[in-house]
């Protein structure tokens, strides 16, 4: 199915979420080329932070009883997430996201950023929306790879300051890539030649369809920005310095996942966090909100489980 959306033009007719118009039609063939008809009643806005325009999406379920903070993967945007969003709106969630800065439907340079704390404006953004639309509490955040980076950014050095003091749920979280020394090199050898490189599409996923749809999919970054590697480079220094937090989060990580360096990972956020419950799935790859049914199915009853018993 052709995508019959302009980027450009759908942001620029959008406003704040608390002041959303009835969807166009251009917003309705979005939602439907991705699938993100759901909920009881759903949104599409604007708002604006750190010189970018970003698009928002909301989706409500039947009977609201907390509110989930979506944030997606480098590369990816907020229309890949239907079946993250489908699991959150079944326990009862509203679920509240945005495209990053240089993804998606958001304006900016593609799948580039000058510096990470950007990312933490739009988390704040981001809130300002939800306090707008008066989501109730309590907030968790969710986030998968570079997603889960902004949260864990966010959560070590907010605090009790954070709004969101609800549950927090990583998917292969980003804090250190595969191959990391590797790449530093490359990005030190190119940085005064070139600004990307072309982006080569791997096997994230167990799910068959996954792969031949996002090389398709039309808001798909083409090149891999140098200066999105420069400003990865000072973020890992700055998390691997933050202080710790008491906060429990509920981690879901791959074996199989070629694209972060996991093990590393996951010794940085057991010493940061207090005793965080991991869920280790060995077939699993990276692009965990798009992986098989069954591994999805698998870690959604771990997750399900572990926030039925907070009594949320």
């Amino acid at each position: 199915m052709p995508a019959t959306f302009d980027p450009d033009h759908l942001r620029a007719r959008l406003r704040p979420l608390a002041e959303a118009r009835p969807l166009s039609e251009e917003d309705l063939a979005y939602q439907q080329f991705y699938g993100l008809e759901l909920g009881e009643r759903r949104g599409m806005g604007r708002f604006e932070v750190a010189g970018y325009e970003l698009v928002s999406h909301v989706w409500w379920p039947a009977r609201p009883k907390a509110t989930l903070f979506l944030f997606h993967g480098f590369y990816d945007h907020t229309g890949l997430y239907r079946h993250v969003i489908e699991w959150a709106l079944a326990q009862g969630f509203v679920v509240i996201a945005c495209d990053l800065p240089g993804h998606g439907l958001s304006s900016g340079e593609r799948a580039s950023i000058g510096d990470f704390a950007e990312y933490q404006a739009v988390v704040q953004g981001l809130f300002a929306e939800a306090v707008s639309l008066q989501l109730p509490p309590p907030w968790h955040l969710c986030g998968q790879s570079t997603g889960g980076a902004i949260v864990i950014d966010h959560v070590l050095n907010s605090g009790a300051d954070s709004p969101a003091q609800g549950q927090v749920i990583l998917l292969s979280p980003l804090v250190r890539p595969r191959a990391w020394g590797w790449s530093q090199l490359s990005y030190n050898l190119l940085k005064p030649f070139v600004k990307g490189i072309a982006r080569r599409f791997s096997e994230n996923s167990n799910d068959p369809a996954f792969l031949p749809f996002l090389q398709a999919d039309p808001l798909q970054p083409r090149r891999l920005p140098t200066a999105w590697v420069g400003a990865l480079a000072k973020w890992i220094k700055r998390i691997e310095a933050a202080p710790g937090s008491a906060r429990r989060p509920l981690i879901i990580q791959g074996e199989a996942d070629m694209t972060v360096d996991w093990q590393h990972n996951l010794e940085v956020l057991n010493a940061k966090f207090d005793r965080p419950q991991v869920l280790m799935l060995p077939e699993a790859r990276h692009h965990l909100a798009n992986e098989s049914v069954a591994l999805r199915d698998e870690y959604f009853g771990f997750l399900s489980k572990r926030i039925k018993g907070r009594n949320l």
